[in-house]
């Protein structure tokens, strides 16, 4: 069978585009976009993405040009995910919630021919290309109105033209551009929290049809679909759901707009099956004033970051279905789910909620997950326990890093594509994320996720929201800091000492929060993920605005320092001591319980951990401190040829 080989029969290149196409044929008088009063069938969406290429083809625009988008999930958003690629052109979604400096990087680097920009968003494009060097030419402008919307748009210039404009000049009959190889590129992406090193994540019409398809077949997405857009378009594409609806001919809802008053109106209204939100979408939902137990149940999908168990719990007892998944823009979409076994139906609820925040197992499409040592390589144990670095191999995974080459290996190795994420494999095989690499907070040596702390943080009765991060600290490196916001309508709110006791209950010490911060909410992006850079500036803003404890030496073993918010602003006085003793000491000291010590001994001699305590003298007496709390370890018992330690 040696001399068989690919034939252009057999070889044509996968792109996702053509389910457009299909739909028209199959579901034409079917509606395919529904956004207040306004509807679409599949028919006239078919047509309407073919004038718009048509126009953009008929202004210049070539295959290989990159043309961007700045919308919100309004029909044109929708319809751009099939018209700009099927004029030839590379589709680049930009963050509406963006500053103008950032979106005026992203253009300059992404060389953008064209952008449509909602009415909204008119400004601050202005503002971004009025950044532009001098010798850079600026690309064309292209307005999105909103007739639905009460707020009139503003006043244009002749410069700009209407996305209207362009359907109704454009060539219904056009012959769309087909890539001449599935390896071309069809999207360029910029990664979550872009600065002025933007990484810009190309895909081919290969992964996005891979990605589509297994999107389909891992929901189980049915035929005709009733789909609510809360999962903005613009975030890796809706998870290639713009290109996997138009497979199935379902019905998008568009809004513009994640309120939850909204999202349960709509689903009302119209019957919605399925959505997909980041966890926080679930937490707003979940403790929204509207919220009441569902008439039908709605699929939900959530991904971005790992959602805690109890707001799935809470999802659950709504009446939403909810799916977890795993993904990155690297990726495409989500390349893992925790599959759901049938078994599973029979624990109690809580054991569900927790099996269900697992990312699971790589999709039906996907070649291959692991989780290794980033030093090693190797793999690492399937307990449940041990860290690693997740590593994928797939169809899916992106082409690189646009002008990048050196992000671009770096992150490609040894036949993978390493992700950055921190995670464990669980003994049945399935993945569960702890963390980012750059959220794991390192504290004397221990490795802290911080999404476990937040897990009990949001199993707290009064907490809404939480989130954990670093906070720097002279001896330990790094400690958690909690910020918190709460719910409303509390009558007796927890103060930081109430919350520090309530995880010191349900998790080992060490991960305890050092600190707590409440706000009134916590900074979020458009995707919903939490702003966890600016809580870690915030953190170190803290950080330097308070007075560190000092350390004492007794013998050759260190002793941490007291971290409780009696001692922050306690002055220290060195103090000399003989037998090698060189610590300091703390004043006032407060009220204390006596221990003994043998003379001159170091205090792990009576199996004190010396990464715990440290040690101050006063006089004839010498106080062992413990690091975060004061816990009495003995009573007193005076003995002779001793030297009697106070233990604070």
């Amino acid at each position: 069978m040696e001399e068989l080989k690919p034939m252009p029969p057999s070889s044509c290149p996968l792109t996702p585009l053509g389910f457009l196409e299909r739909a028209a044929t199959v579901y034409g008088d079917c509606p395919s976009i529904v956004y207040n009063n306004t509807t679409y069938t599949w028919s006239q969406t078919h047509r309407r993405c073919l004038k718009v290429a048509s126009s953009l083809s008929s202004i210049g625009i070539k295959p290989g040009h990159v043309v961007s988008v700045v919308a919100p999930n309004v029909p044109a958003m929708y319809e751009l995910q099939f018209a700009v690629p099927m004029s030839g052109a590379i589709l680049n979604n930009i963050n509406t919630r963006l500053d103008a400096r950032t979106i005026s990087i992203l253009l300059r680097h992404s060389e953008s021919k064209l952008v449509f920009v909602d009415y909204l968003s008119l400004h601050v494009i202005r503002e971004a290309l009025s950044l532009f060097p001098p010798e850079t030419p600026c690309p064309t402008l292209v307005l999105i109105t909103d007739d639905e919307e009460e707020a009139p748009p503003p006043p244009l210039s002749v410069d700009v033209c209407t996305y209207e404009s362009m359907v109704e000049r454009g060539d219904p009959e056009f012959k769309w551009v087909k890539p001449q190889s599935e390896w071309d590129p069809v999207v360029l992406n910029y990664t979550s929290g872009t600065t002025s090193a933007p990484k810009g994540v190309v895909q081919s019409h290969r992964s996005t049809f891979i990605m589509t398809i297994g999107s389909l077949i891992d929901w189980s997405l049915p035929n005709q679909a009733v789909y609510l857009w809360a999962l903005p378009i613009f975030h890796v594409n809706g998870w290639s759901y713009p290109w996997g609806l138009a497979a199935v001919g379902g019905t998008s809802i568009c809004l513009r707009r994640v309120e939850a008053p909204t999202i349960y109106s709509l689903i009302k209204r119209h019957g919605v099956t399925h959505m997909c939100g980041a966890p926080v979408v679930l937490n707003m939902l979940t403790k929204s004033p509207n919220a009441e137990r569902l008439q039908n149940p709605v699929q939900i999908l959530t991904a971005g970051a790992p959602p805690p168990s109890t707001v799935l719990f809470r999802a659950e007892s709504l009446g939403f279905v909810v799916s977890h998944g795993y993904g990155l823009t690297e990726t495409a979409g989500l390349v893992t789910s925790c599959a759901w076994k049938q078994k599973w139906n029979t624990f109690p609820a809580t054991v569900r909620a927790r099996l269900k925040s697992r990312q699971g197992v790589p999709t039906v499409v996907f070649t291959e997950m692991g989780v290794v040592d980033p030093n090693t390589g190797k793999s690492v144990e399937r307990d449940g326990v041990s860290l690693g670095e997740v590593v994928l191999r797939g169809g899916t995974v992106m082409l690189g890093y646009f002008k990048d080459p050196s992000g671009t290996s770096k992150c490609m190795k040894d036949g993978w594509f390493y992700t950055g994420d921190v995670a464990v494999i669980h003994s049945d095989g399935y993945l569960e994320v702890k963390d980012r690499s750059k959220d794991v907070i390192i504290s004397g040596g221990e490795n802290i996720s911080s999404v476990e702390i937040e897990s009990v943080l949001y199993a707290h009765p009064a907490v809404n929201e939480a989130a954990v991060v670093a906070m720097p600290d002279e001896f330990w490196g790094e400690t958690p800091c909690a910020f918190v916001s709460l719910k409303n309508g509390l009558s007796n709110k927890p103060a930081e000492k109430d919350i520090i006791d309530y995880c010191r209950e349900k998790m080992a010490h060490f991960m305890v929060p050092k600190t707590v911060v409440f706000k009134d909410e916590l900074p979020k992006t458009s995707t919903g993920k939490i702003q966890k850079h600016l809580l870690r500036e915030y953190a170190k803003e803290l950080d330097s605005s308070r007075v560190k404890m000092a350390t004492g030496k007794v013998g050759s073993c260190f002793y941490p320092p007291l971290y409780s918010p009696r001692w922050l602003q306690t002055p220290f006085l060195p103090t000399p001591y003989p037998n090698r003793v060189n610590i300091l000491l703390p004043t006032p000291i407060s009220t204390s319980i006596y221990i003994t010590i043998p003379s001159c001994r170091p205090v792990f001699m009576h199996n004190f951990n010396q990464s715990t305590y440290f040690a101050n003298n006063r006089g004839s007496e010498i106080s062992i401190f413990q690091k975060s709390h004061a816990t009495v370890l003995h009573q007193p018992r005076p003995l002779s040829n001793t030297l009697v330690a106070r233990f604070l």
